[in-house]
């Protein structure tokens, strides 16, 4: 059992608060409780985060979660009674997703997975929070022509020597030490992996394909995809994704549980939908595949369905509409290198 608030508001600590995913987090979680933003801008951006910065309930801590943290001795979260209050929940986002630069972040991925998670679990048993750890998809390997959907059960076949294992076999080793902690400290935790997801505050120039096909769209540049005219993928909406992740901290279930899109889209169709969305006289072009950028299999999402009555309901169409909104509102603040 957590420590219950003292206070009406529950104090939740957020890593890669400032990122795509955890900036969203925020925005949802600010509205019952008070939160503490942690992220080093290794994938986040403080724009991301910059409309709540005047809210009394939200905190950012800029630190790099592979080093040990005292949340206590920060005269910047004294307002949070952390002390006498604690921490009742700790979502873990923290890690780098980098695809165009993935081998020059290859350390720091490792760590977030390794160090990082420790001394967030260390946090987590010291005020007996709740703590979710958002792993990947990435842990059942990939996709295989005889096994389309990847059920919970299923036991992923991962390289733990390859070039991609420090983000591979790194969110596999999180799990681990998730369900170690929990065994050896009995504190409640929950493995959520998450399938490929879109939206606003994605970055862009990074290689993620879908914010670079809306951010070129609205420039009439070229829409890359990194593949061929056969690369598939399933994409998640992030509002969708988030909703996932508070109700299974709101649950009673320790997961894994699967949070994704169970429908396939061509990658070459996405495009042409952008283009014609935002009127563009765009083109699509191909390049050679990115280390980072693999066809991953489908989630089977039964479990979610079932235990926590969650599924996608962001129309794949919808969903763009707002990413495309949020980049044309956005462009004039966009650098050169594509920090927003």
């Amino acid at each position: 059992m957590s420590l219950k608030p003292i206070f009406e508001k529950k104090n939740i600590l957020i890593t890669g608060g400032a990122g795509f995913i955890g900036s969203h987090l925020c925005d949802e979680l600010i509205k019952t409780s008070k939160i503490i933003c942690l992220d080093n801008f290794i994938s986040g951006r403080e724009q991301n985060i910059d409309h709540l910065l005047q809210n009394p309930d939200f905190e950012f801590i800029r630190h790099d979660i592979t080093e040990p943290i005292d949340l206590e001795s920060l005269p910047e979260l004294e307002k949070f009674r952390v002390q006498f209050q604690g921490i009742q929940e700790i979502y873990h986002l923290a890690c780098p997703t980098s695809p165009k630069n993935f081998e020059g972040k290859i350390i720091e991925t490792a760590l977030a997975n390794s160090a990082g998670v420790k001394n967030t679990l260390d946090l987590a048993t010291k005020y007996k929070a709740k703590f979710l750890l958002t792993s990947s998809s990435v842990v059942y390997g990939p996709r295989d022509p005889k096994n389309e959907f990847f059920k919970e059960s299923d036991l992923g076949l991962v390289d733990q020597l390859g070039p991609r294992a420090c983000y591979d076999e790194g969110k596999r080793f999180a799990e681990t030490l998730v369900s170690t902690y929990a065994h050896a400290y009995k504190i409640d935790t929950k493995i959520a992996r998450i399938f490929r997801t879109y939206g606003s505050r994605m970055m862009i120039e990074e290689g993620h394909m879908l914010p670079d096909f809306v951010f070129n769209a609205i420039d009439d540049k070229d829409l890359v995809i990194y593949g061929d005219q056969d690369f598939i993928s399933s994409f998640c909406h992030v509002s969708d994704v988030v909703h996932g992740l508070i109700k299974m901290m709101n649950s009673g279930e320790s997961g894994p549980i699967n949070f994704g899109s169970d429908i396939d889209h061509k990658i070459v169709e996405v495009a042409e939908k952008i283009i014609k969305m935002t009127d563009s006289k765009s083109k699509v072009a191909f390049d050679k595949p990115m280390l980072f950028m693999t066809y991953l299999g489908l989630p089977d999402i039964s479990v979610a369905k079932e235990r926590l009555d969650w599924f996608p309901v962001t129309l794949l169409e919808d969903g763009l509409q707002e990413t495309i909104d949020y980049f044309k509102a956005h462009k004039t603040f966009l650098s050169p290198g594509g920090k927003v």
